[in-house]
């Protein structure tokens, strides 16, 4: 049997994407040489409402690609099912860019190490930063920690976030969810 519990509702994942984008354009001011990489296949939802607002509140438009990882990844051969690769669509050149890489939960740190050799692809970044909205803690296996993180969240093992989406036809939450020995 899983156990599921709310930890975010719509009015506090909408409150923390409002401070997300504030801090970005505090380090960012009016984005000229900053692009966004939302990540295949969840990270893309966050990355577009991150862009939405940043148009809305900066009045310009902000560059925005969706990056998928799944030949880049290191366990792409060790799956007993194939992965299904998402597209890839990045329609500029990060080359000399400050890149905000995108995703909605960080576990291990295997998918954004995959989405650096990824980026590559599109050229030398001037610097890469990690936005998530879920960082999983004690979970990690590669020291990878987010620049900007709606909210940290300490997890075990037995346990995984669900992140739900209104463009997925789904009430905006995040769930946490426990499945039972």
């Amino acid at each position: 049997m899983e156990q599921k519990k709310q930890i975010i509702n719509s009015e506090l994942l909408d409150v923390m994407l409002s401070r997300l984008c504030h801090q970005l354009i505090e380090i960012h001011d009016q984005f000229e040489h900053t692009v966004l990489l939302g990540l295949q296949p969840r990270g893309i939802f966050l990355a577009k409402r991150i862009q939405q607002r940043l148009e809305s509140i900066l009045n310009k438009e902000i560059k925005l690609g969706y990056l998928d990882t799944t030949f880049h990844r290191d366990d792409f051969r060790r799956r007993t099912t194939p992965l299904k690769a998402s597209s890839t669509h990045v329609p500029f050149l990060i080359e000399d860019q400050k890149v905000i890489l995108i995703d909605d939960v960080l576990y291990t740190g295997r998918t954004i190490r995959a989405a650096m050799d990824a980026m590559i692809t599109f050229g030398r970044p001037r610097t890469v930063e990690l936005l998530v909205l879920i960082n999983r803690k004690y979970t990690r296996h590669l020291p990878i920690e987010p620049d900007y993180t709606g909210r940290a969240v300490n997890t075990i093992d037995t346990q995984r976030v669900l992140v739900a989406w209104k463009e997925q036809g789904l009430e905006d939450s995040v769930w946490l969810t426990t499945k039972d020995s």
